[in-house]
């Protein structure tokens, strides 16, 4: 006997039973899950075009708040940055200010020591005198033997500061 597809005899009822089987699967495909499968694609692809959608709107609503960050950061830039000039500004202003101020001390007091420099000079200048005299009259008594008056000491002495 003979395997039972491969019985001639029996070919027309084996095709009789392919052409009822294929036709109720086709009905079947064709009626129950193909229009379900047509619905999750179909499904699929609104959602997928939702999703860009969606991301499209996002991806705008990013861009505009990075426009706008960065517009807000470079305002707080330029704002920080007039900040700092102000404060550069005055705070070389008040150093320049202070600094007239020390140096019109400064200047006060070297007027004042000049004073008392000019001073203690001239009480300098007027002791070399009197020492000068006594000097010169002590080396003229040493070497020859004479006193000399202080008057005549002072005179020869401004001749010759002359």
């Amino acid at each position: 006997a003979a395997f039972p597809p491969f019985d001639t005899s029996t070919f027309s009822a084996q095709l009789i039973w392919l052409a009822l089987i294929f036709g109720f699967l086709y009905y079947m495909l064709a009626r129950h899950l193909l229009p379900r499968i047509r619905e999750v694609i179909e499904e699929r692809e609104a959602t997928i075009k939702r999703d860009l959608q969606e991301a499209e709107r996002l991806k705008g609503e990013t861009d505009a708040a990075l426009a706008s960050y960065e517009k807000a950061l470079s305002d707080a830039k330029s704002k920080a940055s007039g900040i700092a000039k102000a404060t550069r500004d005055s705070l070389a202003a008040e150093t320049d200010k202070e600094r007239h101020a020390v140096d019109a001390q400064l200047a006060a007091k070297i007027a004042d020591a000049e004073k008392r420099i000019g001073a203690s000079k001239s009480k300098a200048m007027a002791s070399v005198n009197d020492v000068a005299a006594e000097a010169v009259g002590a080396i003229v008594n040493k070497l020859t033997g004479q006193t000399i008056g202080r008057d005549d000491i002072n005179r020869a002495l401004a001749a010759i500061k002359k």
